[in-house]
């Protein structure tokens, strides 16, 4: 009898998360993000390669989960932090900045908004539980790491306090990181600047330079043709393209390839690749609280994104813009040629992986740093002194309990897929 009794008690609670998640990405998927059922299939296919894509591709079922729990950690709904809203291991990249320069640094900023920095910190930490344990790593290891991310996230916040560094012009270059990031930033120096064109290009029988088709870059139509030509009117546009397989949130969502002439890239060469994605609500918007400047200030999503990547990256990009095409919101930027992530491949040992998540903590930091009163007028305050506020004396205390809470929604992630894999095999195989 007891032994029936406590099968039943576990039953109900596998149906009751069961028929959360099909809600949630019902919710989501089908009635916010409108995607199609091929396009459903196409990115729960590749939420199915591991835990960590899942994830990835669920960032409203995070926040669903997280906003739910206190933490005397936050800091105030009043004093919020803008963050990356999407922050974990993947998220992060080499890419050549506008003097030239090859830098390491987030480069995501769809899903920006204004919330507790916890949340960022949150997810990034565990982002790097799951990413090490695909990696086989232990679960000691996975502590480790996430103990190199916060104390280095936290270390950095007090230097730009005691006016040690300024988060307005560091930057993370091949001369102050370590491991796989300076392995990767020293490795990039020695690519041409024109390599991306010249891969994704070739010229035509009429001598013209166009895009190169194969599965992940496909021709448009010529009424898309149009309409982009129509909101980009300062360009000479020599090609355009719709750009597939990127990503795991952004499927569904279109993502063009505009080849221009141009001078005014890092290198002044005169061609180069503009990517024109479209982009919607941010998912923490949904559950955190209402803030009514922000919202003023950017009620165009392409500007809400264009507006994150200004106030968290060290130089503004001059093809940064927004447009909206036929009812949809899109932001426009330089594809950077010197685009690259430290892959698996990159780490030799475990000392690099705490190389790595310690100068992301770095990066975290100064991006909540850089984007408050020293950039947007959202802001009346310095987000370093409110974190740091909010974290007090109890630094320790501060990072076991997020380290603890990491390995424990880990867990939950790896609870989820499971009945994320039978939900998609009954409801779209």
């Amino acid at each position: 009898m007891e032994h029936t009794l406590l099968e039943q008690v576990k039953n109900t609670r596998t149906i009751l998360r069961r028929t959360l998640l099909e809600t949630i990405f019902e919710e989501f998927d089908g009635q916010r993000m409108r995607l199609t059922e091929e396009q459903r299939i196409e990115k729960y296919r590749t939420m199915l390669d591991s835990p960590f894509r899942f994830f990835r591709g669920s960032a409203y079922l995070f926040y669903f989960d997280v906003t739910k729990s206190p933490s005397i950690f936050h800091t105030s709904d009043v004093m919020p932090t803008w963050i990356q809203g999407d922050m974990h291991m993947d998220n992060f990249g080499a890419f050549q900045n506008e003097t030239g320069d090859i830098v390491f640094d987030i480069n995501d900023f769809d899903e920006g908004y204004v919330g507790s920095y916890l949340y960022d910190v949150s997810r990034m930490s565990v982002s790097i539980a799951l990413y090490l344990e695909e990696q086989g790593l232990d679960h000691e290891t996975q502590e480790k790491a996430i103990h190199h991310f916060l104390h280095s996230y936290v270390s950095q916040l007090k230097r730009f306090q005691r006016k040690q560094d300024d988060p307005l012009t560091l930057t993370f270059t091949k001369d102050n990181t370590k491991g796989p990031i300076k392995k990767v930033l020293k490795k990039l120096e020695k690519r041409q600047h024109s390599q991306f064109v010249q891969d994704i290009t070739y010229i035509n029988d009429e001598e013209q330079r166009v895009f190169l088709w194969n599965e992940e870059v496909q021709p448009v139509t010529s009424e898309e043709y149009a309409a982009i030509s129509t909101v980009l009117p300062n360009y000479k546009i020599k090609d355009i393209a719709i750009k597939y397989g990127s990503g795991t949130a952004s499927i569904g969502l279109k993502r063009y390839y505009i080849l221009v002439e141009d001078e005014t890239n890092a290198q002044g060469v005169s061609d180069l690749v503009l990517e024109m994605k479209e982009v919607r609500t941010a998912i923490p918007a949904y559950f955190l609280p209402y803030n009514e400047t922000f919202w003023e200030t950017y009620v165009h999503q392409g500007a809400r994104v264009v507006g994150t990547q200004k106030a968290m990256h060290h130089l503004e990009d001059p093809h940064l813009a927004y447009v909206t095409m036929e009812g949809q919101e899109y932001y426009i930027r330089e594809r950077s040629p010197y685009k690259k992530k430290v892959k698996p491949k990159n780490y030799k040992d475990v000392e690099d992986y705490f190389a790595t998540t310690s100068t992301m903590g770095q990066i975290a930091a100064k991006n909540h740093a850089r984007a408050d009163i020293d950039y947007s007028d959202v802001f009346t305050y310095h987000s370093e002194d409110e974190i740091l506020k909010a974290i007090g004396k109890e630094r320790n205390v501060f990072v076991e309990s997020a380290i603890l809470q990491a390995m424990r929604y880990k867990e939950i992630v790896y609870s989820d897929f499971e009945l994320f894999k039978e939900l998609v095999k009954e409801r779209f195989n």
